[in-house]
């Protein structure tokens, strides 16, 4: 019998059906969270480990001498050292494609809320604003249309272009960032500074690396347009949060909202949310987690581990 150990399941979310890896001839044992300290033992006698976000580190692998697979619950693999995976002979496999609509519709949710406010309106609704109007309709807040608007996605993997679906649909112009500094420019591909003068909205959709922490700082910021808006459901830290917060304040963009940031979850006083502008929005990095998503999610796991050890 093949052993298995999920060390992090509850991060699927409690409403998610499981059942597929149960069906598995697998011995499992799951676990909702596992801390560091925790992680060998749980995993020493295992043939299969999957992780979400548990790392997996030189010194861990190197204890582990039943493990044949690593499932990561996740595309981003740098949660576990594939240097010293390869070398122990452990296969490694993610999972990709998945998430693509549900990060789409993330984007174009809060890319919405930011041009048009209907969330803010409804609060003048609620707060008796509407009521004590002069005028039939409010006007408190700008509303821009997405159509004939510009639309930039950097990095262009399977989200981005789910993304690009939808501008589309809404009638938008797409251009597609080349790599920051490329000497060479890809056919189908806009030079990074162009892409970030010209585009109304910038959705970021590439991995966090070295190359791409702080791709946005400053100087990226002040460049782009006073009227444009910038959406991350990457990584964090390819924003850099402190000078997001002084260019929405000070008008270089006029809207940004982020998936992700660089410590979550971030303790309470964590400067991005306590020193959030109105014109920031902040989800706790749900873009990926519709629950038709997580399904495909969990049906790749599956198919990685048979594919892999049955």
């Amino acid at each position: 019998m093949i052993n298995g150990v999920f060390l992090d399941a509850g991060t699927l979310g409690p409403d998610l059906d499981l059942s597929p890896l149960h069906d598995l001839p697998i011995n499992w044992k799951l676990h909702d969270f596992t801390t560091p300290e925790q992680t060998l033992e749980r995993s020493r006698n295992a043939q299969v480990v999957i992780t979400n976000k548990v790392i997996l580190d030189n010194d861990t692998l190197s204890r582990l001498s039943e493990l044949k697979l690593i499932c990561i619950a996740a595309t981003g693999m740098n949660n576990v050292d594939l240097k010293t995976a390869e070398a122990r002979g452990i296969e490694v496999k993610n999972v990709v494609g998945y998430a693509g609509s549900s990060v789409a519709q993330l984007v174009f949710n809060v890319l919405l809320e930011l041009t048009t406010h209907a969330s803010q309106y409804n609060q003048r609704v609620s707060t008796g604003q509407w009521s004590t109007s002069r005028s039939f309709c409010l006007f408190d807040f700008p509303m821009m249309e997405l159509t004939g608007k510009t639309m930039g996605l950097v990095g262009y993997g399977n989200l981005a272009k789910s993304v690009e679906h939808l501008a589309r649909a809404f009638g938008m112009h797409v251009l597609i960032a080349e790599q920051k500094n490329a000497t060479h420019i890809r056919s189908g591909r806009t030079p990074f500074d162009q892409v970030i003068k010209e585009s109304d909205a910038i959705s970021i959709h590439c991995p966090l690396t070295e190359a791409t922490r702080d791709l946005f700082s400053m100087t990226e910021l002040q460049q782009m347009k006073p009227s444009a808006i910038l959406i991350n459901t990457a990584r964090g830290g390819i924003v850099n949060e402190g000078d997001l917060i002084t260019a929405l304040n000070n008008g270089e963009i006029a809207g940004a909202a982020v998936d992700v940031i660089t410590t979550e979850p971030p303790p309470k006083d964590y400067p991005l949310i306590i020193n959030k502008p109105d014109n920031l929005i902040i989800t706790p990095h749900i873009a990926w987690a519709t629950l038709e998503a997580r399904t495909r999610l969990l049906h790749q796991l599956v198919s990685n581990i048979t594919d892999t050890l049955l």
